[in-house]
Formats: C-alpha cells, sequence, structure tokens
C-alpha cells in the first residue's frame, strides 16, 4: 500500500491539509473515509474544491473502505483523511495496516475533553486512541509538519 500518511482533523480538507500536507508527503489522492462527508453532497464538494491541482480525492464511507481495501491495493502516494480515531480502529480491526496516526484537530465543543490547543476527545476517541496505541500504532499530534511532534501518550 501507497499510504504516506493517515491523519485525523474534523476540518477535513481546508488550508494546511491542501497545502503543507500534501505537499511534504508528495501526495497524489487524498481518501476522505467519513460517513457524514459520503452522505453529503455539499462536504464533497467543498472537498474536491480545496485540493491543489493533481491531488485527487475519493471519499468512502467506512464500511465501504473496509471492502475497498481488501480488494484494490493502494498504489499511488495517498493521504488517508478521518474525523475520527473510532473508524480508524475500526478499520484496523477489518485488517488495515497502519503504523502510525497523525492527529492535527479535534475541535473542543461540549462533551469533549480537552488534551490540547488542537487535540479534543470523548471518551469514545479517547478508548480508540488507546485501542490503537494497544495494536502498537504510534499516535502523534501535529497541527502542520513544521510543528514538533508530541506523542499522544503524553497528553493523556
Amino acid at each position: 500500500m501507497a499510504i504516506e500518511l493517515v491523519r485525523i482533523d474534523d476540518r477535513l480538507i481546508h488550508g494546511q491539509v491542501a497545502t503543507t500536507w500534501t505537499r511534504n508527503y508528495d501526495i497524489e489522492q487524498i481518501l476522505i473515509i467519513d460517513n457524514k462527508t459520503k452522505n453529503d453532497p455539499v462536504q464533497a464538494s467543498v472537498a474536491n474544491f480545496a485540493v491543489p491541482p493533481g491531488v485527487k480525492v475519493i471519499i468512502f464511507g467506512v464500511a465501504q473502505f473496509a471492502e475497498v481495501m481488501k480488494k484494490t491495493e493502494i498504489k499511488k502516494r495517498t493521504m488517508l483523511l478521518f474525523t475520527t480515531p473510532v473508524d480508524i480502529l475500526q478499520l484496523v480491526n477489518e485488517g488495515l495496516k497502519i503504523s502510525e496516526v497523525n492527529a492535527g484537530g479535534m475541535r473542543f465543543r461540549d462533551g469533549r475533553k480537552r488534551l490540547s490547543k488542537a487535540i479534543s476527545v470523548t471518551e469514545e476517541e479517547d478508548q480508540a486512541f488507546s485501542g490503537l496505541m494497544d495494536k502498537n500504532i504510534h499516535i502523534n499530534v501535529q497541527m502542520v509538519p513544521k510543528d514538533p511532534r508530541v506523542d499522544y501518550k503524553t497528553l493523556i
């Protein structure tokens, strides 16, 4: 698989993702894996509009991507973009092979615990991060590539 980056950002594709992350990893395609976005034509349109020329965006629901990854090898330099670690853990349990997750934006809202300026989690998301770490997947927190990486374990 040519998965170069697995990122969590609840804003999905925006300036940081569209410019710095895609350039830093020489990304050819972004696969957004999010049920809500898959079923929202407006968000899908915005996602396609925001990417740099030459970068392809494909949007999948979680179960849909689970089936795709079992049948199709990813060959292009790819960023998997999620809004929550819960979906990542579900796909890892379905066979997705990754070694690291970049958590870059999980905004604070009611019902969320703030861990850093960029990361606020629900109890379910915190448990999903723990589940990923139990599977030896490293979780780093980093808003943009020039920022230092912070190990998620140091925030809890």
